[in-house]
């Protein structure tokens, strides 16, 4: 069975000692040389025609009067000829994936923008109808529940019923499309669009459901990349194409950087969560999208008038001249203690009902067939808990998730401040009476099984700014405790009557949040969200001491459950879950025994090895009594090799006319699964070839990697 030559492909490498071997070589003949080492990745199917821009341009413009039958075609000639000389002078300034980058950032910027004025007119519309049925109990808690559960509602039926990929945070996700695996439904436009949407009405029920945006957001993000990514290919054409996989490392950083206006934050929370193996190439274009991205987000906010220049998102007013003393450092150290042992409890909580939803008859069927009567349920419920005049008063429930963020982070001492009824954050905390500590200890209470219940909700939702406000009410409460006890005569040291409750506030919401995500990056955006960079050292430090106590025991962290749970293909997250299962042996995993081909092969073993197999790398041995590696061939050369023999009728050996590449990277049988999907995944390569003293045991390809780990996934 002959092969056909369109799979001729790759170029022989110039330390190749047969460059030609038979002749010249025609023009058609001419194929690509990979741009980096030989079987460091799958040979392009493209072929290296290298003309100059005028002699393309002029190509192209004759092309342009091709179809007689399409109206105006002097005109669409004259644009086509103009689009080409801008390509080409936009192409002499810098690459065009650049430009990509640039778009990116600014049309994710524009997305985030879009939405935030859709749920602040969904919001105040809410409040107004709330309002003017003020006394009328009875029509406002209608109004208070039905509101959000209609919202929920909407948002789970319409993703359950459009595109079901679009629930969920979609992190996890994206997280193994980074690793390498292909799923193509979550970057379709239709989960682009079904999103957005449902991610409105989701954000529009207010800190009720207490969800927020930052993980779909992200999903989002990669989406927009996705396709700028291709978009960004065909205007290169054949000269250049771009993994997409490098854009979507570039969109998760500008995700974050969209939502907060926090470039720098965003680039480490997409080095920290999304890429198991983050490439230093990537941080320029990270860093240039992502700052287009909070530059082009935060002008939106001048612009539209709600503020004179470029600023923090949530402006805080803390002394600057002497903003801690040195002694607070211990209570911020004990409140990362404090937050690490609470994100534990969160995180066990939300593995317990992730368990138990997948597991239990009545869930499993109104998650599967009955979404939005669950969502609506769940959110009537909680609205319920949140109703003004019912509990909800002592949790400040009118407010929206970020006048709670704005509250917690006021620098004055609420306790000094409660003979002044008249002091905003104050009022709004104590409105029933209660001291303002009794509401936050009321607030944290609730909050804490009330999140872990939205987070079953089948609808697009974040979990971030739900845990980064909680952490703030749990600093906010250490802080009014201390001030407490120093205004109560208990400390005779006059300098805890200065004492700051909104950094402590600030030092939790960067400590909880990292502590359940098991990231340091919302150091850097709580710095970046208030621009107060005198607390930089408290809160790193309170955010290190609750990452520790959360790592411990080898515990997931929140997206790590998620990506158990989905049964996602991603290696650290089975990692966490199973720690011994990465840790299986190479030699066990093999499949059946390999095509290879000894050095001594004629075009009939040449022949059944290029029918038999699809590997880009052959294997090549000294004989097949000794399996000794000598390295491998390319798949385009034994093609070539065969067309050749075919044609002259000559009757030659493998090695006398095919290079044999030396083998960068050789495994043994003892090497973990681990240690190979860390070296395909670092070094880029496409085949790993397995030797036990010398011989040739077997080859563990990429896509042979991704069924091992699909197949440990299966077994969590």
């Amino acid at each position: 069975m002959l092969i056909p030559l369109t799979e001729v492909t790759a170029n022989t490498p110039a330390h190749c000692k047969h460059t030609q071997p038979y002749g010249k070589m025609q023009p058609e003949d001419k194929i690509k040389r990979p741009d980096r080492a030989p079987g460091s990745e799958t040979v392009r199917q493209t072929v290296d025609w290298e003309p100059e821009n005028q002699s393309e341009t002029s190509h192209n413009k004759s092309l342009l009067f091709a179809d007689p039958m399409k109206p105006c075609r002097r005109t669409r000639a004259v644009v086509k000829e103009w689009l080409l000389k801008l390509r080409c002078c936009l192409g002499a300034v810098c690459g065009m994936e650049w430009y990509g980058y640039a778009a990116l950032g600014i049309l994710t910027a524009i997305l985030s923008f879009l939405m935030d004025l859709s749920v602040t007119k969904l919001l105040r519309a809410h409040r107004w109808l709330y309002m003017n049925l003020e006394g009328n109990t009875l029509l406002q808690f209608f109004c208070w529940t039905l509101y959000p559960a209609c919202l929920c509602a909407v948002a789970s039926s319409f993703s359950h019923n459009i595109c079901p990929f679009s629930t969920g945070s979609g992190i996890p996700e994206v997280r193994t499309m980074l690793a390498g695996f292909e799923m193509p439904h979550y970057l379709s436009l239709t989960n682009m669009f079904t999103k957005f949407l449902g991610l409105i009405c989701t954000l529009a029920a207010g800190s009720t459901v207490f969800l927020g945006k930052v993980g779909p957001f992200v999903h989002l993000s990669t989406m927009v990349g996705s396709y700028l990514s291709n978009l960004c290919s065909l205007m290169q054409g054949h000269k250049k194409e771009k993994a997409a996989g490098e854009m979507m490392v570039v969109a998760a950083a500008v995700g974050v950087a969209s939502c907060f206006g926090a470039p720098i934050s965003g680039v480490l929370f997409s080095v920290e969560v999304m890429c198991s193996h983050f490439s230093l190439k990537h941080y320029c274009p990270c860093f240039f999208s992502a700052a287009c991205g909070a530059l082009t987000f935060r002008m939106f906010s001048v612009w539209t008038g709600d503020g004179e220049t470029l600023q923090a998102l949530f402006k805080t007013n803390f002394p600057t001249a002497l903003p801690f003393y040195p002694l607070e450092i211990l209570l911020f150290a004990c409140l990362g203690l404090l937050c690490g042992a609470v994100s534990c409890c969160y995180l066990f909580c939300h593995r317990w009902i992730l368990r138990f939803t997948k597991t239990n008859g009545i869930f499993v069927t109104m998650l599967t067939t009955e979404k939005a009567l669950y969502s609506a349920t769940v959110a009537f419920l909680l609205a319920t808990l949140t109703f003004p005049h019912s509990a909800g008063q002592y949790m400040a429930s009118q407010h929206t998730m970020k006048q709670l963020l704005t509250t917690l982070l006021d620098s004055r001492q609420w306790s000094a401040q409660s003979h002044n009824a008249s002091v905003e954050p104050l009022l709004d905390w104590s409105s029933s009476g209660s001291p303002a500590y009794l509401s936050l200890a009321v607030f944290l209470l609730m909050k804490m099984w009330m999140l872990v219940l939205a987070c079953t909700l089948p609808l697009p939702a974040g979990y971030v700014m739900p845990v980064f406000i909680y952490g703030a009410a749990l600093g906010r409460l250490l802080g009014e405790g201390v001030a407490h006890v120093s205004s109560t005569g208990l400390t005779s040291d006059q300098q805890w009557a200065s004492l700051n409750p909104g950094g402590y506030a600030l030092a939790g919401a960067a400590a909880f949040s990292g502590a359940v995500t098991h990231t340091l990056s919302p150091v850097l955006l709580a710095i970046e969200l208030t621009g107060q960079f005198s607390h930089a050292v408290p809160i790193l430090l309170a955010t290190l001491t609750a990452n520790a106590v959360a790592r411990s025991g080898n515990r997931p962290s929140f997206y790590d459950a998620l990506s158990v749970s989905k049964r996602l293909p991603h290696l650290p997250s089975l990692m966490k879950a199973r720690p011994r299962l990465p840790s299986t042996p190479v030699g066990q995993v093999l499949g059946v025994n390999s095509v290879r081909l000894q050095k001594a092969a004629g075009p009939a073993e040449v022949q059944h090895a290029v029918s038999t197999s699809t590997d880009t790398q052959i294997p090549v041995v000294d004989s097949l009594e000794s399996q000794i590696l000598l390295g491998f061939v390319l798949r385009p050369h034994l093609l070539m090799f065969l067309r050749h023999s075919e044609a002259e009728t000559l009757d030659k050996r493998l090695d006398e006319v095919c290079c044999i590449h030396p083998t960068s990277a050789l495994l043994s049988p003892h090497n973990t699964i681990q240690e190979a999907h860390s070296i395909l995944s670092v070094v880029g390569a496409e085949t790993l070839f397995v030797a036990d003293r010398g011989r040739l045991v077997g080859l563990i390809t990429w896509p042979e990697m991704k069924r091992i780990i699909e197949d440990l996934a299966k077994e969590i």
